[in-house]
């Protein structure tokens, strides 16, 4: 009986460390190899030299009035441009503009919402 025992004992164990090991290789994914997002930063925040690399702008689709804009619209776009700022290799994003235009009324209003920002490098 003790050997029945052991072997279950053993089969759980296997179990748990297959399981472990299950978890914690899920699906992981990096938005960018370098670390953390480049910051945006406002004029008075650029204290050392840097170089214009390149205008950034991203844009999307959604549903509803382009006076309405949301705290979740301007977030979105500024992550959008940090992410953008990212695979350019930028150190930072300067001049940020988050903005709507109304695209078309047919049933419901859509509109783009369009971000844009100059991606810089710190010289």
């Amino acid at each position: 009986m003790t050997g029945r025992c052991d072997g279950l004992k053993r089969a759980g164990v296997k179990l748990v460390l297959l399981l472990a090991v299950f978890l914690s290789s899920g699906c992981a994914t990096t938005r960018n190899s370098g670390g953390e997002l480049p910051p945006i930063l406002a004029q008075d925040e650029l204290l050392r030299p840097y170089q214009k690399i390149g205008v950034i702008e991203v844009h999307r689709a959604r549903y509803g009035s382009p006076t309405d804009l949301s705290s979740g619209d301007y977030s979105w776009g500024y992550q959008a441009l940090r992410e953008e700022a990212g695979k350019i290799g930028a150190d930072a994003v300067i001049y940020p503009e988050v903005n709507s235009e109304l695209e078309s009324y047919l049933f419901f209003p859509s509109s783009d919402i369009k971000a844009r920002g100059i991606a810089i490098k710190f010289r």
